[in-house]
């Protein structure tokens, strides 16, 4: 009888998302804001042509999630849980209080700009699904003798969903390699930055920096982090998950069985996608998992009353 509110990250995203949001005043008050912070026209960030950039993915991600999760706390649903997926781990610190939303922006902003700076082209992310971490490590290592090109494991989003980081080159050669391995499904995906491990060591190093002055206090009930997946309780131990999370794996399945065991029993995910949904569906069909994309808001906060009323009946 516990909500969670959870937060994709890059790679959810899709031309239009933003104009996709639910009609509500606390969806038009964060869109406001976000734009009086960053002194730019938010909405002006998901075209097609502008999510070609990081920083106008990173900073509409954050947005989306914000605005439904504060709409649903207009509606009495205020999750126990927060947790997000890489920069939806900004999202998830805003909500549980941990960190005032313009200062998170405006660390999104930098964040995405030294991603970018970091490596501007010819690097990336790529899905494989159907083998486990160790295989895929192995798979890794057995490139890296063979022809010198490294792959990183970038995100455990499930057992055998795992994002992989690297050069373009790289990459295609590791997804050949994983489908002749036995992967059902191995494929490159939306992000144009090698993310979650060590080719960002010096961006993240200056994102630590730039973090130190930004004010993060103890979060109301409970956020989960990226790189340990566990529960964390001070301002500081955010700062330093949300400073250092571009540099490490992201264990989400990890986080996500953190949270059920903890109690949570009805997960909403934040627009505009529903993949961290579909993780939960599949891993733990005992709990409630919807995504905020797929209904209104008025059906999605009835739907998720009735669940958690059922759950503690």
């Amino acid at each position: 009888m516990t909500l969670a509110c959870v937060f994709p990250g890059q790679g959810a995203q899709s031309p239009g998302f933003l104009h996709a949001l639910p009609s509500h005043r606390a969806v038009q008050d964060t869109l406001d804001e976000a734009c009086a912070t960053l002194g730019v026209d938010v909405l002006a960030l998901d075209t097609a042509e502008a999510l070609r950039s990081t920083v106008a993915v990173q900073i509409g991600l954050v947005v989306a999630g914000v605005a439904v999760a504060r709409a649903l706390a207009c509606e009495g649903l205020v999750p126990q849980f927060n947790a997000g997926l890489s920069v939806g781990a900004y999202a998830a610190a805003v909500n549980s209080g941990a960190v005032a939303f313009d200062d998170a922006l405006r660390m999104v902003r930098e964040r995405a700009r030294l991603m970018e700076r970091a490596w501007p082209s010819g690097y990336g992310l790529a899905a494989v699904v159907g083998l486990g971490e160790t295989q895929i490590e192995a798979l890794a290592d057995a490139q890296a003798r063979e022809d010198g090109s490294r792959v990183y494991v970038a995100n455990v989003n499930s057992p055998r969903q795992i994002v992989m980081a690297g050069s373009d080159a790289s990459l295609d050669a590791f997804v050949a390699r994983a489908l002749a391995a036995g992967a059902r499904r191995a494929q490159r995906l939306d992000v144009a930055v090698p993310s979650h491990c060590e080719l960002l060591d010096e961006a993240t190093g200056t994102l630590a920096a730039y973090a130190r002055d930004v004010p993060f206090r103890a979060p109301h009930g409970t956020y989960v982090g990226n790189r340990g997946a566990r529960p964390l309780h001070t301002g500081e131990a955010i700062r330093d998950d949300l400073a250092t999370n571009m540099r490490h794996t992201v264990r989400w399945f990890d986080a996500l069985t953190v949270m059920i065991e903890a109690g949570a029993t009805v997960f909403v995910e934040a627009p505009p996608a529903q993949v961290l949904t579909d993780i939960a569906r599949e891993h733990y069909p005992d709990v409630t998992a919807l995504a905020a994309s797929t209904l209104p808001l008025d059906r999605l906060a009835a739907v998720v009353r009735r669940r958690l009323e059922t759950a503690g009946a």
